[in-house]
């Protein structure tokens, strides 16, 4: 069971620390029922968190004993940060803990030295305010989450529960990561790399697409082309278009390379089947097209990431 503790400050957002809180209490292994032990911890019994208070069970000694801590943002840009915490993180980083932010965290990381000579994100709005006052951490306002191996940061609101699938697909494997998405009633993850600036929504379970959208990613395998996926919608190919981009904020060609390369992803952390394979159960039409989209895709070749992920197994307690 991976150790997680939760930070929670005074004048901490909600939101950003329930992102954690859904995300890993999800997460299901075959071996493990809860394969993260969650601990939110503070320097007080008691919290102010926006319109309510929150009562902690756990101080900060959960810190130097978690494997992961986790820092959702202030509502406040000014908001003191004391001795105590700033010491804390500054030990445990010392430890080898990996330890990320959520939206405005990233200012916590960066008091206390963490994030000096290394790219991080916030959320865009205080990007560079993060900058003005950090000058030597290199803040990125365009991604929704950077992974820069111990330290990660994610830009705002949502872009936390992209880097919190991204760090249990880490830890488990892009099937578990999958899994927790599903439970969680979230879109599959995006590409840290992403822009901040998202015009749509993701689909949903509210989109009238979401039983076409199950049904293309069980045919991802099928060389299925617009007019097949327009007549199982009902609609011809310009409404099927419009009305696809309107619910998903993308293409149907795009949303389809994306769930290929995810499946593939899965299949190269899972199995030993070679890349071939790979690339027509994925359903690209050869193997060269597969290396070229997949690189494109996930920044690296197949071959890479199955030496970095291959038989991902569950992280084992320190």
């Amino acid at each position: 069971m991976h150790r997680m503790a939760i930070l929670a400050m005074a004048g901490v957002v909600p939101f950003d620390l329930a992102v954690p809180c859904e995300v890993f209490s999800r997460a299901r292994t075959a071996d493990i029922e809860q394969p993260y032990r969650l601990r939110v911890c503070g320097e007080t019994p008691t919290v102010r968190a926006g319109a309510f208070d929150l009562q902690l069970h756990w101080g900060l000694d959960e810190l130097a004993a978690a494997q992961t801590i986790m820092v959702p943002g202030l509502g406040r840009l000014d908001a003191p940060i004391s001795d105590a915490v700033l010491a804390a993180l500054r030990a445990a980083a010392a430890r080898g803990t990996r330890i990320a932010s959520i939206c405005t965290g990233a200012f916590i990381l960066a008091a206390a030295g963490l994030l000096d000579g290394r790219r991080a994100t916030t959320h865009w709005l205080a990007a560079a305010e993060l900058a003005a006052r950090h000058p030597s951490v290199q803040v990125d306002p365009q991604v929704l989450f950077v992974d820069d191996g111990q330290v990660l940061s994610s830009a705002g609101a949502a872009a936390g529960l992209d880097l919190c699938l991204h760090m249990v697909r880490r830890d488990y494997g892009a099937h578990v990561a999958a899994n927790t998405a599903r439970l969680s009633v979230m879109p599959l993850m995006r590409e840290g790399g992403q822009a901040q600036f998202i015009q749509h929504a993701p689909p949903s379970a509210r989109a009238g697409f979401a039983p076409l959208l199950q049904w293309m990613e069980q045919n991802l395998h099928r060389p299925a082309g617009l007019a097949e996926i327009a007549a199982r919608a009902g609609m011809s190919e310009r409404s099927l278009s419009r009305h696809f981009r309107e619910q998903t904020g993308t293409t149907v060609l795009q949303w389809l390379l994306t769930a290929r390369v995810r499946r593939a992803q899965e299949l190269l952390e899972t199995t030993d089947l070679p890349i071939e394979t790979i690339a027509t159960a994925a359903g690209f039409e050869s193997a060269a097209t597969f290396r070229d989209r997949f690189l494109r895709m996930a920044g690296t070749s197949p071959s890479a990431y199955r030496r970095s992920f291959g038989n991902a197994r569950p992280m084992a307690a320190e």
